[in-house]
């Protein structure tokens, strides 16, 4: 049986991940899902400073306080920075580093300088205080390749409902990483990119995806939209166990 820890990502808590848990646990895995300061339930402990380090030092500290050791890590999207950085500070204690419709972050990363710059504008403008960025309308998430597909009006209202702005110090504070996890056995599961294209992509060299065709990683789909935990957490949870058997 393996340890999960699952990290959700923008906009989202530990609650997001309930439908993938359930089937986790009830397989016999251990399953931590993570709720990073300044959201969901944790949404009162936000100051001005919360940012990358704040989200990288929480994960580390849970990883670290809780002796979690041979940990499946698992990163949503946004989850990338925390999920980056702790893998870089606690190699040791991570057996594998799963990025579901995501990937990993080269040190120095400005999240908000890998958007386009139409979409960027258009979530700028919509921030509060210049410190939150509100959850934006399924339209505008879908023109940056964020879609709900699969998702039911019922969860789509409750998904809604549930998100927390975000921090802008996730968006904006550079992610510092040292490479201590560069050599970590890694994983994609990609959801809005069929598996081929991620193929095609990995041998014409894209900068995005040239890596992934290192000997460290394993490669997986659940064709879904952007939140597969939503969408299909059945196949979501079947994926992170086939991958946690690999490693």
């Amino acid at each position: 049986m393996s340890t999960f820890v699952l990290v959700p990502g923008f906009w989202l808590g530990a609650w997001a991940w309930d439908a993938v848990a359930e089937p986790l646990r009830a397989a016999g895995h251990t399953v931590h899902a993570v709720t990073l300061p300044g959201l969901a339930e944790r949404a009162g402990e936000a100051t001005p400073e919360t940012g990358t380090e704040t989200h990288i030092a929480d994960l580390t500290d849970l990883l670290v306080r809780e002796d979690l050791r041979d940990v499946v890590l698992v990163a949503h999207s946004g989850g990338t920075i925390a999920v980056s950085g702790a893998a870089d500070r606690v190699p040791e204690r991570i057996r594998r580093v799963v990025y579901l419709d995501s990937g990993p972050l080269a040190d120095g990363t400005v999240l908000a300088d890998l958007w386009e710059p139409a979409y960027r504008a258009t979530l700028e403008a919509t921030m509060v205080n210049g410190r939150w960025l509100p959850l934006p309308s399924w339209e505008v998430l879908a023109s940056d390749g964020a879609d709900v597909t699969g998702i039911d009006e019922a969860g789509l209202a409750r998904f809604r409902e549930r998100a927390t702005d975000q921090p802008a110090g996730t968006l904006y504070q550079p992610v510092r990483l040292t490479g201590g996890g560069a050599k970590l056995p890694k994983a994609l599961v990609s959801c809005t990119i069929p598996l081929a294209q991620v193929r095609e992509m990995i041998a014409a060299g894209h900068p995005y995806f040239a890596a992934l065709g290192g000997p460290e990683w394993e490669l997986r789909e659940v064709p879904t939209g952007h939140w597969p935990m939503f969408s299909r957490p059945a196949e979501t949870a079947a994926a992170l166990a086939e991958l946690a058997e690999l490693a």
